[in-house]
C-alpha cells in the first residue's frame, strides 16, 4: 500500500529538501537568459522581485496585525526578506500564537499565505515566526540533525527520526546534505519523517 503512494509522497519530498533550491536555480537561469539578451534586464527583475516579496509582506503584516488586535495580544511585528522569501516576525512574549509543537503557528502562516495569495493573485512561501520559536527549532534540529549523522556514521544503518513538519524536515535534509549523506521522507502526514542513510 505505501509503495503506490510512494509518487505522491514524492512530490512532498521536493518540498521538504529541494524547493528553495529549484527557485534558486530558476532565478539563476532567468537572470543568465536576461543579461545575455538585454544587459540590465536582471537588476529591473531583481528589483521587481523585491518588490513583490516587500508587497507581500506588507499585506501578511496587515492582516496579522488586525488578528492580534481581534485577539486582544500584544506583539510587535517585523518584516524582512531572505533567500528569495517574505518573512514576516511577531515579535512577543507569550506563546499562544505558537501551540503545540507550533500548530497554531503553522495554522497563522497559511492563513497569511492565503492573504496574500487573496490580494495578489499568486501563491506565497512568506514564512512566519512567533516570539522566535522557528529559529529556536532550528537550532534544536540541527544539533538533532547531527547527533544522528554521527550515529549513522559509526553504525551504519538508517536512521528514523521523529516526525515532523515540512519546515522541519527541510532543516534536517539541509544538514544531512551538508554532511554528505543522502536522507528521504517517508510516511504521511502528520506522520511524515526524515530517514537519514548511510553513504
Amino acid at each position: 500500500m505505501e509503495s503506490g503512494s510512494a509518487a505522491a509522497e514524492a512530490d512532498e519530498d521536493a518540498d521538504d529538501a529541494d524547493e528553495d533550491e529549484d527557485d534558486a536555480d530558476e532565478a539563476d537561469e532567468d537572470d543568465a537568459d536576461e543579461a545575455g539578451a538585454e544587459g540590465e534586464a536582471p537588476a529591473r527583475r531583481r528589483s521587481a522581485k523585491a518588490s513583490a516579496l516587500e508587497e507581500e509582506g506588507d499585506i501578511a503584516a496587515d492582516y496579522l496585525e488586525e488578528l492580534l488586535n481581534i485577539a486582544d495580544l500584544d506583539g510587535d511585528i517585523d518584516i524582512f526578506t531572505e533567500g528569495g522569501r517574505a518573512h514576516v516576525s511577531i515579535v512577543t512574549s507569550g506563546d499562544q500564537l505558537v501551540g503545540k509543537d507550533g500548530e497554531v503557528l503553522e495554522a497563522l502562516q497559511e492563513l497569511a499565505r492565503l492573504a496574500v495569495m487573496t490580494e495578489t493573485g499568486k501563491r506565497s512561501r512568506l514564512m512566519l515566526d512567533v516570539a522566535g520559536h522557528r529559529d529556536r527549532r532550528r537550532r534544536e534540529l540541527t544539533d538533532l540533525a547531527k547527533d544522528a549523522i554521527q550515529e549513522v556514521t559509526e553504525s551504519g544503518e538508517p536512521a528514523r527520526l521523529a516526525p515532523m513538519n515540512p519546515f522541519e524536515r527541510k532543516i534536517v535534509h539541509d544538514v544531512v546534505a551538508e554532511a554528505g549523506l543522502t536522507s528521504e521522507s517517508e510516511g504521511e502526514e502528520p506522520k511524515r519523517r526524515v530517514v537519514i542513510l548511510p553513504s
